[in-house]
């Protein structure tokens, strides 16, 4: 019985890590010290410049990552200048999504010339923080006087196929109000992408 209680206690806290709630509008952002593809340590105290940040859980593997991909280091090039620079984080566990380790996560910056740090995650504890659940799922962050904040959490747009001539930016339209001084009209959206690949617990 004992045993069976101890176990219990195991599978339900990881239940409870995996199943973290998504962080809202309002909440504080937490910040992280991740190692980057380049084996340099980021964080948000790596941009004392920024405004805020563009924070995507993405990750090698999942089409919806890959059809997001230029969209991602497009949102970077324009909003960078501006204050708001990408920084990618990978969430999934290597040993659930052997193409998502930190060497092929390297050989994927370096193809696609990622302008901005894409991060190892290990032991996923940056991603239960902000409770990223798929691939792609983005945080808009704002730096203020109380900290930095979570401004929006969700999509980039509302084409995840990448077949629209006409988008919701919904990214650059927060960006846009923040600028503005103004509270984002929409602060989150439903992510469409694949869920975070984790390891199975013995």
């Amino acid at each position: 019985m004992k045993k069976f209680i101890t176990l219990a206690l195991i599978f339900s806290t990881f239940l409870a890590q995996a199943q973290a709630p998504t962080l809202k509008a309002g909440q504080p952002a937490p910040d992280f010290k991740l190692k980057n593809v380049d084996s340099k340590e980021v964080s948000f105290a790596s941009y004392p410049d920024a405004k805020g940040f563009i924070v995507v859980f993405t990750c090698n593997t999942c089409p919806y990552a890959k059809a997001y991909e230029q969209r991602i280091i497009d949102l970077d090039k324009k909003f960078k200048p501006q204050g708001y620079p990408v920084i990618a984080i990978n969430p999934n566990d290597p040993e659930a999504s052997k193409a998502d380790t930190f060497d092929k996560m390297q050989d994927l910056a370096k193809e696609k010339k990622y302008a901005f740090p894409y991060l190892f995650d290990k032991g996923q504890i940056v991603t239960d923080q902000y409770g990223a659940k798929h691939t792609p799922h983005l945080f808009v962050v704002s730096k203020t006087a109380k900290g930095t904040v979570v401004e929006y959490t969700g999509a980039i747009d509302n084409d995840p196929e990448g077949t629209k001539d006409e988008k919701t930016k919904y990214v650059e339209d927060v960006i846009a109000s923040l600028k503005n001084n103004q509270k984002p009209a929409i602060t989150e959206t439903k992510e469409i992408g694949c869920t975070v690949k984790r390891k199975a617990k013995a």
